[in-house]
């Protein structure tokens, strides 16, 4: 974002602090409003809320989110919400950056999640300085962090109802554990070489440290250019050295370099895997763990080549 835009929107941060402080004479809510940044976010906070809090999302169903430009009418809901939760691991520093100057309570997600860096190369362990990879959520164990961290902001800006934050953030963890279960037991029933996840970007880094899967991409996350010849060389390679079965493109960028590895290869295009966003309500990814099982089942089915009903809760 242009220096003269970050200008303008904290103009307009402070209006609306000068607005809202104006109104709030004669505004009042039964209950606190939580505002997340993506779809994602949403979902698990109103797991965690129950009835107790409203949630919104900033962005839409199917938003791209890394590189979102706030609006001055997202200004106004920042400025309206009682609780401002972002991912972190600098996938919404687009938006932080303007809460410094709206004093609304916020928390950060992620926070406590051990962080994996943003590698050029898969499997590159020498990436020191390289920022964090932002996608903690695609892994049901860090999404358990996730909703404790939501269950502590909610308790303090609403203690009345901290008992039922913690209970529905245990009760959702549950479920978060038998999705994890259901991976891991999958992955480890696979031949060695078949346990690799092969994905257009590097989305699954998480996912793959967390139930035993080798992650191999073409191009890391939030890459904005066409893949490189190197690139599709190197995993052209990966995917005929370990013979694994089947490759994978997320629903947010083009598939193609990925059907020209599935050509070279042999290998059977798996399927296409959700992570930034949720889809419509009437859509294959409607809340969080709807994503989870959806990805869960393509990626089982893709490795295994077997119906995936197998797997289904």
């Amino acid at each position: 974002m242009s220096a003269a835009r970050r200008y303008a929107f904290a103009v307009l941060a402070v209006l609306a602090v000068a607005l809202s402080s104006a109104c709030s004479v004669t505004t009042t809510t039964d209950r606190p409003t939580v505002l997340t940044t993506f779809t994602v976010l949403a979902d698990i906070a109103r797991n965690v809320a129950g009835e107790h809090a409203d949630v919104n999302s900033l962005t839409k169903f199917g938003a791209e989110i890394h590189g979102y430009e706030p609006t001055p009418g997202d200004l106004h809901k920042a400025v309206d919400a009682s609780l401002v939760v972002v991912n972190g691991l600098h996938l919404d520093d687009w938006f932080e950056r303007f809460l410094d100057d709206i004093h609304v309570p916020r928390i950060v997600a992620s926070d406590g999640i051990a962080p994996i860096p943003i590698s050029s190369t898969p499997g590159d362990v020498t990436t020191s300085g390289a920022k964090p990879n932002p996608h903690a959520w695609m892994s049901p164990v860090a999404v358990k962090t996730y909703a404790d961290n939501i269950a502590a902001g909610l308790a303090r800006i609403d203690p009345g109802h901290a008992d039922d934050y913690r209970s529905n953030a245990a009760d959702y963890g549950a479920r978060l554990d038998a999705e994890q279960r259901r991976l891991a037991s999958a992955v480890a029933a696979l031949p060695a070489n078949e346990r690799a996840l092969v994905s257009c970007e590097g989305a699954f880094s998480y996912l793959a440290r967390d139930t035993g899967l080798t992650e191999h991409y073409i191009w890391p996350v939030n890459s904005e250019q066409e893949a490189t010849p190197q690139q599709m060389r190197r995993t052209v390679d990966f995917v005929r050295d370990r013979q694994v079965p089947a490759v994978f493109c997320e629903s947010t960028v083009n598939d193609a370099p990925m059907r020209q590895v599935q050509n070279s290869t042999g290998a059977r295009f798996g399927g296409i895997l959700y992570v930034d966003s949720l889809s419509e309500p009437d859509g294959p990814v409607p809340t969080y763990l709807d994503l989870l099982r959806h990805d869960i089942n393509t990626i089982v089915d893709g490795l295994t080549g077997k119906d995936a009903a197998h797997v289904e809760p």
